[in-house]
Protein backbone atom coordinates (compact mmCIF):
# COMPACT_ATOMS: atom_id res chain seq x y z
CA UNK A 1 0.00 0.00 0.00
CA UNK A 2 1.60 3.29 -1.11
CA UNK A 3 2.41 5.89 1.57
CA UNK A 4 0.08 8.94 1.18
CA UNK A 5 1.97 11.95 -0.18
CA UNK A 6 0.22 14.37 2.21
CA UNK A 7 1.30 12.31 5.24
CA UNK A 8 4.87 12.19 3.94
CA UNK A 9 4.92 15.98 3.53
CA UNK A 10 3.39 16.49 6.99
CA UNK A 11 5.90 14.10 8.56
CA UNK A 12 8.83 15.77 6.81
CA UNK A 13 7.62 19.23 7.82
CA UNK A 14 7.24 18.12 11.44
CA UNK A 15 10.75 16.67 11.46
CA UNK A 16 12.18 19.84 9.93
CA UNK A 17 10.38 21.95 12.54
CA UNK A 18 11.93 19.89 15.36
CA UNK A 19 15.38 20.21 13.81
CA UNK A 20 15.06 23.99 13.44
CA UNK A 21 13.86 24.26 17.05
CA UNK A 22 16.82 22.25 18.30
CA UNK A 23 19.29 24.37 16.33
CA UNK A 24 17.66 27.55 17.65
CA UNK A 25 17.85 26.22 21.22
CA UNK A 26 21.52 25.34 20.81
CA UNK A 27 22.37 28.75 19.40
CA UNK A 28 20.44 30.50 22.16
CA UNK A 29 22.17 28.37 24.82
CA UNK A 30 25.58 29.07 23.31
CA UNK A 31 24.88 32.80 23.11
CA UNK A 32 24.05 32.94 26.83
CA UNK A 33 27.51 31.61 27.70
CA UNK A 34 29.56 34.78 27.97
CA UNK A 35 33.24 34.93 27.07
CA UNK A 36 35.25 36.84 29.67
CA UNK A 37 38.65 38.42 29.50
CA UNK A 38 40.76 38.34 32.65
CA UNK A 39 40.16 42.07 33.07
CA UNK A 40 36.38 41.63 32.84
CA UNK A 41 36.35 38.73 35.27
CA UNK A 42 38.32 40.79 37.79
CA UNK A 43 35.37 43.20 38.07
CA UNK A 44 33.27 40.43 39.66
CA UNK A 45 35.51 39.91 42.69
CA UNK A 46 32.87 40.59 45.33
CA UNK A 47 33.87 44.17 46.15
CA UNK A 48 30.95 45.71 44.22
CA UNK A 49 27.60 44.77 45.75
CA UNK A 50 25.80 45.64 42.50
CA UNK A 51 27.61 42.85 40.63
CA UNK A 52 27.49 39.08 41.03
CA UNK A 53 30.52 37.26 42.38
CA UNK A 54 32.24 35.09 39.78
CA UNK A 55 35.19 32.74 39.84
CA UNK A 56 36.98 30.72 37.21
CA UNK A 57 38.49 27.27 37.34
CA UNK A 58 40.14 25.65 34.32
CA UNK A 59 38.60 28.45 32.25
CA UNK A 60 35.00 27.74 33.27
CA UNK A 61 33.31 30.67 35.01
CA UNK A 62 30.70 30.26 37.75
CA UNK A 63 28.36 32.58 39.62
CA UNK A 64 29.08 31.97 43.33
CA UNK A 65 27.01 34.87 44.63
CA UNK A 66 24.85 32.52 46.71
CA UNK A 67 28.02 31.75 48.65
CA UNK A 68 28.71 35.43 49.31
CA UNK A 69 29.64 34.80 52.93
CA UNK A 70 32.53 32.67 51.66
CA UNK A 71 33.49 34.40 48.40
CA UNK A 72 32.66 38.03 49.23
CA UNK A 73 34.98 40.53 50.91
CA UNK A 74 36.32 39.10 54.13
CA UNK A 75 35.22 35.58 53.26
CA UNK A 76 37.55 32.64 53.60
CA UNK A 77 37.50 31.96 49.84
CA UNK A 78 37.56 35.58 48.68
CA UNK A 79 40.94 35.03 47.04
CA UNK A 80 39.22 32.86 44.39
CA UNK A 81 36.73 35.57 43.36
CA UNK A 82 37.23 37.49 40.15
CA UNK A 83 39.98 35.25 38.78
CA UNK A 84 40.96 31.77 37.70
CA UNK A 85 43.22 30.45 40.47
CA UNK A 86 43.00 26.79 39.49
CA UNK A 87 46.40 25.91 40.95
CA UNK A 88 45.51 27.19 44.43
CA UNK A 89 42.76 24.57 44.77
CA UNK A 90 45.48 21.99 45.42
CA UNK A 91 48.58 24.03 46.28
CA UNK A 92 47.06 25.97 49.17
CA UNK A 93 49.09 29.01 48.08
CA UNK A 94 46.58 31.86 48.13
CA UNK A 95 48.88 34.79 47.52
CA UNK A 96 51.06 36.19 44.75
CA UNK A 97 52.16 33.68 42.16
CA UNK A 98 50.06 30.97 43.78
CA UNK A 99 46.85 32.52 42.47
CA UNK A 100 47.35 31.35 38.90
CA UNK A 101 45.54 29.14 36.42
CA UNK A 102 48.76 27.34 35.46
CA UNK A 103 49.04 23.71 36.54
CA UNK A 104 52.62 23.33 35.35
CA UNK A 105 54.59 20.92 37.53
CA UNK A 106 51.59 19.36 39.28
CA UNK A 107 51.27 15.59 39.40
CA UNK A 108 48.52 13.79 37.51
CA UNK A 109 46.69 13.08 40.78
CA UNK A 110 46.82 16.76 41.72
CA UNK A 111 45.48 17.73 38.28
CA UNK A 112 42.73 15.15 38.79
CA UNK A 113 41.86 16.92 42.05
CA UNK A 114 41.58 20.29 40.28
CA UNK A 115 39.22 18.76 37.70
CA UNK A 116 37.23 17.37 40.62
CA UNK A 117 36.86 20.88 42.01
CA UNK A 118 35.64 22.11 38.62
CA UNK A 119 33.04 19.34 38.61
CA UNK A 120 31.97 20.42 42.10
CA UNK A 121 31.26 23.94 40.83
CA UNK A 122 29.29 22.59 37.87
CA UNK A 123 27.12 20.65 40.35
CA UNK A 124 26.80 23.39 42.96
CA UNK A 125 26.80 26.74 41.16
CA UNK A 126 25.57 28.32 37.95
CA UNK A 127 27.90 28.09 34.98
CA UNK A 128 27.91 31.50 33.25
CA UNK A 129 30.66 31.39 30.66
CA UNK A 130 34.28 30.83 29.77
CA UNK A 131 37.49 32.73 30.35
CA UNK A 132 39.48 33.48 27.22
CA UNK A 133 43.11 32.57 27.69
CA UNK A 134 44.92 29.40 28.69
CA UNK A 135 41.97 27.02 28.46
CA UNK A 136 39.60 28.61 25.89
CA UNK A 137 40.32 30.56 22.75
CA UNK A 138 38.62 33.76 21.62
CA UNK A 139 35.75 31.72 20.15
CA UNK A 140 35.17 29.82 23.37
CA UNK A 141 36.65 26.58 22.05
CA UNK A 142 38.84 24.35 24.26
CA UNK A 143 42.57 24.83 23.75
CA UNK A 144 45.21 22.11 23.49
CA UNK A 145 46.21 23.02 27.03
CA UNK A 146 42.76 22.14 28.39
CA UNK A 147 42.73 18.88 26.45
CA UNK A 148 46.13 18.09 27.94
CA UNK A 149 44.83 18.79 31.44
CA UNK A 150 41.85 16.49 30.87
CA UNK A 151 44.13 13.71 29.65
CA UNK A 152 46.50 14.13 32.61
CA UNK A 153 43.55 14.10 35.02
CA UNK A 154 42.37 10.83 33.48
CA UNK A 155 45.80 9.32 34.14
CA UNK A 156 45.56 10.59 37.71
CA UNK A 157 42.21 8.87 38.16
CA UNK A 158 43.75 5.60 36.96
CA UNK A 159 46.66 5.96 39.40
CA UNK A 160 44.33 6.70 42.30
CA UNK A 161 42.35 3.57 41.48
CA UNK A 162 45.62 1.63 41.37
CA UNK A 163 46.54 3.12 44.75
CA UNK A 164 43.18 2.11 46.19
CA UNK A 165 43.66 -1.49 45.06
CA UNK A 166 47.23 -1.64 46.34
CA UNK A 167 46.42 -0.13 49.72
CA UNK A 168 43.45 -2.44 50.20
CA UNK A 169 45.94 -5.31 50.29
CA UNK A 170 47.71 -3.78 53.31
CA UNK A 171 45.31 -2.31 55.88
CA UNK A 172 45.81 1.26 57.02
CA UNK A 173 46.44 2.23 60.63
CA UNK A 174 43.79 3.66 62.89
CA UNK A 175 44.51 7.26 63.78
CA UNK A 176 43.26 10.14 65.88
CA UNK A 177 44.38 13.64 66.72
CA UNK A 178 43.44 16.26 69.28
CA UNK A 179 44.84 19.68 70.04
CA UNK A 180 45.58 18.69 73.62
CA UNK A 181 47.10 15.24 73.09
CA UNK A 182 48.47 15.44 69.56
CA UNK A 183 48.31 12.48 67.20
CA UNK A 184 48.36 8.74 67.62
CA UNK A 185 48.30 5.78 65.24
CA UNK A 186 47.64 2.16 66.16
CA UNK A 187 46.88 -1.27 64.75
CA UNK A 188 44.29 -3.70 66.07
CA UNK A 189 46.20 -6.44 64.26
CA UNK A 190 49.84 -5.95 63.45
CA UNK A 191 52.29 -3.10 63.96
CA UNK A 192 52.22 0.46 62.53
CA UNK A 193 54.81 1.37 59.93
CA UNK A 194 55.27 4.30 57.59
CA UNK A 195 55.45 3.10 54.01
CA UNK A 196 56.36 5.11 50.92
CA UNK A 197 53.73 5.37 48.22
CA UNK A 198 54.91 4.68 44.66
CA UNK A 199 56.43 7.82 43.17
CA UNK A 200 53.89 8.00 40.35
CA UNK A 201 51.08 7.98 42.92
CA UNK A 202 52.58 9.97 45.78
CA UNK A 203 51.51 13.56 46.25
CA UNK A 204 53.71 16.03 48.11
CA UNK A 205 54.93 16.30 51.68
CA UNK A 206 53.41 13.94 54.26
CA UNK A 207 50.95 12.61 51.67
CA UNK A 208 53.86 10.73 50.06
CA UNK A 209 53.76 8.21 52.93
CA UNK A 210 50.98 6.40 54.72
CA UNK A 211 50.64 4.37 57.89
CA UNK A 212 49.91 0.68 57.34
CA UNK A 213 49.65 -2.34 59.64
CA UNK A 214 52.09 -5.21 59.14
CA UNK A 215 52.32 -8.61 60.78
CA UNK A 216 55.52 -9.42 62.68
CA UNK A 217 56.76 -11.72 59.94
CA UNK A 218 56.44 -8.83 57.44
CA UNK A 219 58.48 -6.29 59.39
CA UNK A 220 61.71 -7.26 57.66
CA UNK A 221 60.46 -5.95 54.31
CA UNK A 222 62.54 -3.09 52.88
CA UNK A 223 61.09 0.39 52.98
CA UNK A 224 59.15 0.08 56.25
CA UNK A 225 59.82 2.94 58.65
CA UNK A 226 59.31 2.83 62.42
CA UNK A 227 57.80 6.02 63.86
CA UNK A 228 60.29 8.16 65.81
CA UNK A 229 60.18 7.32 69.50
CA UNK A 230 58.09 4.20 68.94
CA UNK A 231 59.22 0.73 70.01
CA UNK A 232 59.84 -1.82 67.25
CA UNK A 233 56.93 -4.04 68.36
CA UNK A 234 54.64 -1.36 69.72
CA UNK A 235 51.06 -1.42 68.46
CA UNK A 236 50.59 2.29 69.23
CA UNK A 237 52.77 5.23 68.25
CA UNK A 238 52.63 8.93 69.03
CA UNK A 239 52.98 11.16 65.99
Amino acid sequence: MPFPANKFITSSFFGLTILVALIAFFLKFKSTQKLFTAEELALYNGTDDSLPILLGILGSVFDVTKGKSHYGSGGGYHHFAGRDASRAFVSGNFSGDGLTDSLRGLSSTEVHSVVGWRDFYFRSYKFVGRLVGRYYDSQGNPTKYLKGVEAKAARGAQLLEKQKIMEAKQPSCNSRWSQDDGGEVWCDNGFPRLVQRPLEIALTGKMSKRCACFNEDQLGQPGLEVYDGCDYLSKRCRV
